[in-house]
């Protein structure tokens, strides 16, 4: 597939900046790094975002993910491999995400009561918000993403 653009960074870099901003802070905020990778990837598995798929995984791998747990990403609900807490995570990253279908449910938003705090639920929709964001300017312009994946961890995935 073609991209459609390839220099929308450069076009639009007072937009994108304060993006690369958000991205910093989030990083910088109080939700763990391993549990933030799991909810940038299933966004990203659920809005079709090749680009972001490979980056997260790549980014995910090279963080000490384990291959198993992203494999069994899309099916989380079936697996044991994921605690309570990532659990009600990627729940409300899905009804985030196809928000227009779920109307983002009480009963996701008691699951993350229960396991995160108030400033935790805040920075956990603002980073499900922001990754949603990079889905759709990278869908859009069809990004190309890369190839491969951290050394051999890219195996193993």
């Amino acid at each position: 597939m073609a991209p459609r653009m390839t220099d929308h960074f450069k076009r639009a870099g007072a937009g994108f900046k304060p993006l690369f901003a958000l991205e910093a802070a989030i990083k910088a905020g109080p939700l763990e790094p391993p549990l933030v990778h799991l909810v940038k990837l299933r966004a990203s598995q659920l809005n079709a975002c090749a680009f972001c798929i490979q980056m997260h995984v790549a980014e995910a791998l090279k963080d000490g993910e384990t291959p198993l747990r992203l494999h069994m990403l899309p099916a989380w609900r079936e697996s044991p491999l994921y605690s309570d807490r990532e659990r009600a995570a990627l729940a409300w990253t899905e009804a985030l995400t196809l928000v227009a279908d779920t109307g983002a449910p009480d009963e996701d938003w008691a699951r993350l009561e229960a396991v995160f705090t108030p400033d935790e639920r805040a920075w956990l929709s603002l980073a499900i918000g922001a990754i949603n964001l990079w889905n759709r300017v990278q869908v859009g312009f069809r990004a190309t993403h890369a190839m491969d994946l951290p050394g051999a961890q890219a195996h193993a995935a």
